[in-house]
């Protein structure tokens, strides 16, 4: 993860021992899972709670419409 994706400091671009990748690190199949079930868990506190689990800051604020 670059600090100013997706501009990558053309410093490390030049490097010769290194490869740059896009960020993977939620590639593996427990993470997907686990990302998976909070989504659904999220939706699910949306509609019955009026709230996200995890809101982002620019949308803590916002509640479901009863």
């Amino acid at each position: 993860v670059f600090a100013d994706e997706p501009n990558v400091p053309q410093a490390l671009l030049d490097l010769p021992n290194t490869s740059l990748l896009p960020h993977v690190g939620s590639a593996s199949e427990h993470t997907r899972r686990a990302m998976a079930d909070l989504c659904v868990d999220n939706l699910v506190s949306w509609f019955t709670e009026r709230r996200a689990l995890t809101p982002v800051p620019e949308t803590a604020h916002l509640k479901a419409r009863p």
